[in-house]
């Protein structure tokens, strides 16, 4: 029994109104629409006392995991401003990062979400534009615009000068 591409559920990240992350996932729920809402347990101190509290890990964001032919009905829900893009489609959240970020929440208490910016010398990056495009390499230098780039290819070492929008850092593995 084959499927249609239309009938693979994905997951997908959605971007929602701000502090809108748990009644969104509330209501994609209740539409039955698979949602997940990663919430992070933070230890918050009142004045009389300390209550472990449940907060969004990240901030305006949702995954969901839907067919292609659900996008509509997520977005058509209240508090969804739109789903999360990365080179002008939505982005394609892989399976085993969600298990991830679920198991990782249910080992930690008190996680912080912290951006990766830049790239530094001995990253391992992948060019996403121009004459390199999708070629692998090592960042030797970084600077504020430019990047300069090692590729291993033919035995021999190619350096390449590449603007800094166009590379994309390779994430290390939770594991690693």
């Amino acid at each position: 029994m084959s499927r249609r591409d239309d009938d693979i559920r994905r997951w997908y990240a959605i971007y929602t109104r701000p502090r809108w992350e748990k009644k969104v996932h509330a209501l994609l729920e209740e539409k039955g629409i698979e949602s997940y809402c990663p919430l992070n347990k933070v230890r918050k101190k009142w004045s009389d006392r300390y209550k472990i509290v449940n907060e969004p890990l990240f901030k305006s964001y949702v995954f969901v995991r839907i067919a292609e032919k659900d996008k509509t009905d997520v977005r058509l829900v209240a508090g969804v401003m739109n789903f999360v893009y990365w080179l002008g489609r939505p982005a394609v959240i892989k399976e085993e990062d969600i298990l991830k970020i679920r198991k990782f929440l249910n080992d930690h208490e008190s996680v912080a979400v912290e951006s990766v910016k830049g790239t530094r010398p001995g990253d391992r990056v992948i060019i996403n534009a121009g004459i390199f495009m999708d070629r692998e390499g090592i960042v030797l230098e970084a600077g504020k615009k430019k990047v300069e780039v090692q590729f291993d290819s033919l035995g021999c070492r190619l350096v390449a000068v590449v603007d800094r929008e166009k590379v994309i850092r390779v994430q290390k593995d939770f594991n690693t």
